[in-house]
């Protein structure tokens, strides 16, 4: 397959204003401009983007897709029987029949981080999937991609007995299940490295946190408010974990601190009403602001909280409100990838990189541009 006559984003090695994309087997084998095209390409089928631009597939790194239903009472996304699951997996979970996947994909969306909502304290494993596919295993980038841990309202809101009703509460049961994990890693390591002692008992939920106390594994922080989003970080330094913000809806109050600690955030949904006291101070100058103090960004939907399918549309109105137009289209390729760990296959225009490419008759934050062509891994899906 061979794509021709783009203006190619590879979002690495700058923009080509007239290049091409040859794939082959699944994955980019060239990028280069119209000069360089080799004599014999484009045998297996050929792509005129006619002037078009050419970008890596669109990644939403933190949404609920598959997880809730389409205006029906269906929904798997909060296990509100119990404050502490981390050993959910979203993968249990999504339907890959759900109709938002193929919105996605004619969007240019063709990856997604998906997994439970934020009603527990630590609510369980997100999936990152392609975003075609009829078997969620088959669809997996990365699972699990991530832990969910949930701080301000919504776990206060949700349980009302045997729950937290305060953030020192949600952050206590957080501190204490982390103990928990820490000494449970502890005894197994002890347990393997002298075959004379007995390893610790079976515990779902303790296993499921052991990538997370040792650092494999990114711990995902539902935080809105500046001082939840400073819990986040002082909960991460002192277990060690490999912390992400979600949403940082007040990280503009922070971006500093932030920059310094060296935190990702993952920004959004901003194309939304300020709906409880968490968004009084919403902003859609955050993203740009934590970017300009150095922070890595990335930028989602919270889909069902905005639609999936718009997530182009959101980094168009970042760029909008002060962010460098580069540094957008970033937040939903290279950096969205890197924060979800997949750097190494998603996000650029590469050779070697899944070929999930995205052709559209116009720039991406035209919001006349219409999406023409989407690949995912080589094999044309809209």
């Amino acid at each position: 397959m061979l794509i021709i006559n783009g203006v190619i984003h590879t979002m690495e090695d700058g923009t080509i204003p007239n290049g091409f994309v040859s794939i082959q087997g699944g994955r980019i084998a060239q990028v280069g401009p119209m000069a360089a095209l080799p004599g014999d390409a484009g045998a297996s089928g050929v792509v005129d983007a006619g002037g078009g631009h050419v970008l890596p597939g669109f990644i939403d790194v933190h949404c609920h897709l598959g997880m809730y239903g389409c205006g029906s009472p269906e929904d798997d996304l909060n296990e509100c029987s119990d404050p502490c699951t981390p050993q959910l997996r979203a993968l249990d979970g999504v339907d890959p029949f759900n109709r938002y996947f193929e919105e996605a994909r004619r969007a240019g969306v063709t990856c997604a981080l998906t997994g439970p909502g934020s009603a527990n304290p630590i609510a369980g494993q997100s999936a990152l999937l392609k975003t075609a596919g009829t078997v969620v295993d088959q669809m997996a980038v990365r699972a699990p991609a991530s832990m969910k841990f949930a701080l301000g309202e919504n776990p206060k809101r949700v349980h009302q007995k045997g729950g937290p009703a305060t953030r020192m509460a949600t952050a206590a049961i957080i501190r204490e299940k982390l103990s928990q994990a820490l000494d449970y890693e502890l005894k197994w390591a002890r347990a393997q490295a002298d075959d004379t002692l007995d390893g610790p008992g079976p515990d779902v939920r303790l296993e499921a946190l052991r990538p997370v106390v040792t650092g494999r594994l990114a711990a995902h922080f539902h935080a809105h408010r500046a001082d939840d989003i400073v819990t986040a970080v002082r909960l991460s330094k002192e277990f060690g974990l490999d912390c992400v913000i979600v949403h940082g809806t007040e990280g503009h109050l922070v971006a500093d601190f932030l920059a310094k600690e060296g935190v990702p955030v993952i920004t959004g949904p901003f194309l939304t009403d300020r709906s409880k006291p968490e968004l009084g101070r919403l902003t859609a100058e955050n993203t740009a602001i934590l970017a300009r103090a150095g922070v890595q960004v990335a930028i989602c939907t919270d889909h069902p909280e905005t639609p999936i399918g718009l997530l182009p549309f959101c980094a168009a109105m970042a760029a909008r409100a002060g962010m460098d137009e580069e540094e957008a289209l970033a937040a939903i390729t290279v950096n969205a990838a890197c924060i979800a760990g997949a750097g190494d296959r998603l996000g650029t225009l590469v050779p070697g990189k899944d070929a999930d490419v995205v052709v559209m008759d116009g720039h991406p934050f035209d919001w006349r541009s219409r999406v023409l062509h989407v690949f995912i891994d080589g094999r044309e899906q809209f």
